[in-house]
């Protein structure tokens, strides 16, 4: 397989990945649809410099390492599965207090609250700390990425994983920031809270128990 080849089948993937509705996925249409169009970009910029990282750690073999060692795979599902349920526990208890006090409904005001840099950050921690998405691109990449290919074509594979990622989970944000379907998602603030707090609870508390029951 030429390194053209090797490049079309690793964005068909990656892109597959991204498709699938996970926790990346949730944050985006928690935050963009609650605090509008900056604040959903800066998670997408996050999430798609976290996969960045991911990316170059699992090319240059530093993934592997990890994986291989006897405690960091399992600190990391550890620290991980508690920053899901923190944020689960966090998207949870703001559906309540909003349907408790009925104020549903534009957030103007909430959206000067929110930093563009705490998204990022919260973007790129959730993804980074997300054991699943270590396993996914160190399995991606050494199965699809011999050590044969030049060094040239191993960074494009980096920039083509960044770049995608940043191009989907950025359209989907723009997407979702429409003044119509801004209006409608404010609307429905609580149950788009709640079912991705639902969600972020699930999986975190999901590899928690995996962890410390095995």
């Amino acid at each position: 397989m030429n390194e053209l080849s090797l490049l079309a089948t690793l964005a068909v993937v990656h892109l597959v990945a991204l498709a699938s509705p996970g926790p990346d996925f949730a944050l985006v249409v928690q935050n963009a649809s609650r605090h509008g169009r900056r604040i959903g970009l800066a998670i997408a910029l996050g999430i798609s410099l976290a996969i960045l990282v991911h990316s170059v750690l699992a090319l240059t073999g530093v993934s592997l390492l990890i994986q291989q060692h006897p405690m960091l795979p399992e600190i990391l599902r550890l620290a991980g599965g508690s920053y899901l349920l923190y944020l689960g526990t966090g998207a949870l208890r703001a559906a309540y207090q909003q349907w408790r006090t009925g104020s549903a409904g534009p957030m103007k005001k909430a959206v000067t609250l929110v930093s563009p840099w705490a998204a990022l950050m919260k973007g790129f921690t959730t993804n980074l700390l997300n054991p699943k998405a270590l396993v996914f691109f160190l399995s991606l990449l050494t199965s699809l990425v011999p050590p044969t290919v030049s060094m040239q074509g191993k960074v494009a594979a980096i920039l083509l994983l960044w770049g995608l990622s940043w191009a989907w989970f950025s359209g989907l944000a723009w997407v979702l920031t429409g003044a119509r379907l801004q209006e409608k998602l404010q609307r429905l603030t609580p149950v788009i809270d709640g079912i991705c707090g639902g969600l972020f609870v699930l999986l975190g508390g999901g590899i928690l128990i995996a962890t410390l029951m095995p």
